[in-house]
């Protein structure tokens, strides 16, 4: 069944306008037209069985049939990652990390980072469209970029890591994840976190990881600590 996009829709709506774009992708693009069932999703854990009504291009109207809350998940999975010059490859990061189930992304201003502005309404509509896509129900949170002495000094989560290229002694991640923790990992940019940062990071209770053998692209790097940690719960 094709899930929509619903963000304004109410618990207790019988009825549901979707927007033009959504409209046009579910009128035009796959063809659906009235009477058909789908499924919409407000991205706060809400899943609605509707039927559409109106199968108007522009302004698709369908009749709320029931609504259920999927569970959230125990743990919040966080990443605080320095974006790349390169725009397509942090958008395909942010796309993977939403189908693998990160709950939030955080683009982290260090030292070396190479952009540190970002378009939140694009990203965003990469978020909604990988969520919509491996069919969950929970959006991740975008934050605002967060500068890298201030996250690591205020950050509180049970459990804090920093993957770095530097040859100091690391433990695998994989290794000293536990499992129902909060987990955040920060991820550096092209050039690496500097010493001072990773100093800073130590004394503020981050512990060093090894994402594997290889020295890894900062969104490789991303993806590869996402999978271990969705995998380690």
């Amino acid at each position: 069944m094709s899930v929509f996009y619903a963000p304004e829709i109410q618990l207790d709506a019988t009825a549901y306008t979707m927007n033009e774009d959504t409209s046009k992708y579910c009128i035009q693009v796959l063809r659906h037209e009235k009477g058909d069932e789908v499924m919409l999703a407000d991205g706060r854990g809400h899943k609605f069985t509707a039927v559409i009504t109106d199968d108007n291009r522009k302004k698709c109207v369908v009749k709320i049939q029931s609504y259920e809350t999927v569970p959230a998940p125990g743990r919040a999975l966080r990443i605080a990652i320095s974006f790349t010059k390169n725009a397509s490859r942090i958008e395909w990061f942010l796309e993977k990390a939403t189908e693998i189930g990160i709950q939030t992304i955080i683009p982290l201003v260090s030292q070396r980072t190479e952009k540190e502005k970002i378009k939140p309404e694009r990203l965003q509509n990469i978020l909604v469209s990988a969520m919509l896509q491996s069919q969950q129900f929970y959006l991740p949170e975008l934050q605002e970029p967060q500068a890298f002495d201030k996250l690591v000094k205020n950050n509180k989560d049970p459990q804090r890591f920093i993957a770095h290229c530097l040859p100091e002694q690391k433990t695998p991640l994989q290794q000293v994840m536990q499992a129902g923790k909060d987990t955040i990992i920060l991820i550096g940019p092209e050039g690496d976190f500097t010493p001072e940062e990773i100093k800073l990071a130590l004394e503020e209770g981050f512990m060093p990881v090894s994402l594997g053998d290889t020295r890894l692209r900062t969104e490789t790097a991303g993806m590869v600590a996402v999978t271990l940690m969705n995998a380690g719960y």
